[in-house]
């Protein structure tokens, strides 16, 4: 069996399972009310996707393609972000308008531990290359919450730009690079002092930050200018290294959800208002292909075989 993309398609309350070579769809799963983020099991057995409006975690078998377990609570208010915490067996989820976080188990989704960032907003996660600190991006207080994992204690909330929503980390320096949708603005925080020192502009909200398998690279697709801003984290500027924007990819209208094959050749841009995904050579830094979804993707994961 080929690799898939596994899509979300937030207004057909639906996942789809995309060929990843071919663009066709293999199979569709029905899930509760508009799904919005992905994280594949470290095994690949199951994906699991929030439905934010639908209040839910569920986790669907990848080789059956139904949903195999669903958790609800009373603090999942727009539950989010997901984050794997591969080396704990963890599964991290941020729920925005509760500002809580949730620490399950990766296998049976057994909920270990929840609580709050006592931030406004609180809506990605990610982790740190150790997985030793968690870092969630606070779109209503323009924060970054930075919490020790183990202890799930709470060690900083730095001041990004407005309205930050993209998270992701450099594996190679362990910088932050966090995407502030209101000011088109990449922040930079030092993981050690929690500094923002970076200035990088980026296109017209920019909503996700996702690192390619080396590192070399983030994309972060801009949703209203309708491209992916291409950032060199090796960019050497005023004689530091200093993340920097080298290219822009035009892609469909609304791009979201954004994913890298494991070789780190193409990734994947989940286009929300044209209904497709676009196809980006990586070396090129051009879109090559488009690959229908149903409506309004957005959460992407690619599912490797």
């Amino acid at each position: 069996m080929s690799d898939r993309l596994v899509v979300l398609n937030k207004d057909a309350d639906s996942v789809s399972y995309i060929d990843a070579e071919t663009g066709e769809t293999t199979a569709t799963v029905e899930t509760d009310f508009n799904p919005h983020e992905i994280e594949i099991s470290p095994d690949g057995s199951r994906s699991y996707v929030t439905c934010s409006l639908g209040g839910s975690l569920l986790a669907i078998d990848n080789e059956r393609h139904e949903v195999v377990d669903r958790f609800e609570h009373e603090l999942f208010d727009f539950p989010h972000g997901l984050a794997v915490r591969e080396s704990a067996g963890e599964l991290w989820l941020a729920a925005t308008y509760s500002s809580h976080v949730f620490v399950f188990d990766v296998e049976t989704m057994a909920l270990l531990e929840d609580f709050p960032t006592y931030q406004d907003k609180s809506h990605m996660v990610t982790f740190s290359p150790d997985e030793e600190r968690a870092y969630v991006a606070n779109i209503g207080s323009d924060t970054v919450t930075v919490i020790d994992a183990d202890d799930r204690r709470i060690v900083g909330d730095p001041p990004v730009g407005e309205s930050p929503e993209g998270i992701g980390v450099d594996p190679d320096t362990g910088r932050v690079l966090v995407a502030n949708q209101d000011d088109g603005r990449l922040s930079v925080l030092n993981p050690e002092t929690l500094e923002d020192e970076n200035m990088a502009l980026l296109g017209e909200t920019p909503i996700r930050v996702m690192l390619s398998p080396d590192g070399r690279y983030a994309f972060v697709p801009n949703r209203e200018s309708n491209d992916v801003s291409v950032i060199d984290t090796e960019h050497v500027r005023d004689g530091e290294r200093r993340p920097w924007e080298i290219a822009r990819i035009p892609v469909g209208i609304w791009p979201g959800g954004t994913v890298f094959a494991p070789d780190g050749e193409r990734a994947f841009v989940a286009n929300n208002k044209t209904n497709d995904v676009s196809v980006i050579d990586v070396d090129a830094f051009e879109a090559v292909d488009r690959y229908e979804t149903d409506l309004h993707p957005d959460g992407i994961a690619y599912l490797a075989r």
